[in-house]
């Protein structure tokens, strides 16, 4: 095999892992994000002292106004 068509099938196959890494760490960090984000609501919930059926009502409330 010609070693230029050689080695830019190298480069590419090296591109490719990293590419590939590079997706990994995305869907990991998304993960940590939403993560984070859930956690946030919950502390906000929790210091509002509601209880699980207000809350529902609320949310609800919430869902029904966007119609």
């Amino acid at each position: 095999m010609n070693a230029k068509i050689e080695r830019v099938g190298k480069e590419i196959d090296r591109t490719k892992a990293k590419i590939s890494e590079q997706q990994a760490r995305l869907r990991e960090l998304e993960r940590q994000r939403a993560e984070l984000e859930n956690l946030e609501i919950v502390d906000i919930v929790r210091g509002k002292n509601i209880s699980f059926t207000e809350l529902a009502q609320m949310l609800e409330d919430m869902r029904n106004s966007k119609s």
